[in-house]
Parts: C-alpha cells; sequence; structure tokens
C-alpha cells in the first residue's frame, strides 16, 4: 500500500469502526430520504410548472442529498484494524481492476 493510499484510511479500534459505521450509514439514509421527500414536495410531485416550484424547498432537498453522500463517503475512510480491502490481499493480483 502506498503512502497516499495510506493517507486516505483512518485505523479506529473495531467498536469505534463500528459505530461510525453504523451511525454514518442511517444518517445519510434518512437524509437522502428527507431529500428526495423535500424535492417532491417542491415539484408537487413533478407536475409543478417551473414558475410554481418552491426553489427554497428544492435547494433544501438537494443540500439533504448532497449531506448524506458526503457523510457516507467520508465515513468509507474508516477501517478497523485488521480489515483489509480484497484487491489489496495476497491471494489477488495486482492487476484486476
Amino acid at each position: 500500500m502506498s503512502d497516499d493510499e495510506r493517507g486516505r484510511e483512518v485505523v479506529v479500534p473495531e467498536r469505534l469502526y463500528k459505530s461510525v459505521t453504523v451511525f454514518s450509514t442511517l444518517f445519510a439514509v434518512v437524509t437522502v430520504v428527507l431529500g428526495f421527500v423535500s424535492l417532491d414536495q417542491a415539484t408537487n410531485s413533478g407536475r409543478a410548472a417551473a414558475s410554481e416550484v418552491s426553489v427554497p424547498l428544492a435547494v433544501l432537498g438537494v443540500g439533504f442529498i448532497a449531506a448524506g453522500g458526503l457523510v457516507y463517503a467520508f465515513a468509507s475512510r474508516f477501517r478497523a484494524r485488521g480489515m483489509v480491502k480484497d484487491k489489496d490481499s495476497d491471494d489477488e493480483s495486482t492487476d484486476n481492476g
């Protein structure tokens, strides 16, 4: 593993890893669902004319979706001690994609 790859991962104790995984996934799912609900309300289920769309509610919806995606992406950096990515394991060739 190169120094660049190691800099992207945070090795934490297993208990903290489990907590981060559970709560970040929960937060991501809830915010993405809230984002789509907000967009649905802002556009009246996609039937509203452009002049009738609630722009602040639509922006809030997109913000919720982005926040959920960012939290999930950053939480994926955490690794418990002893965890290895599949493509980094010894039984796989390095050119497998």
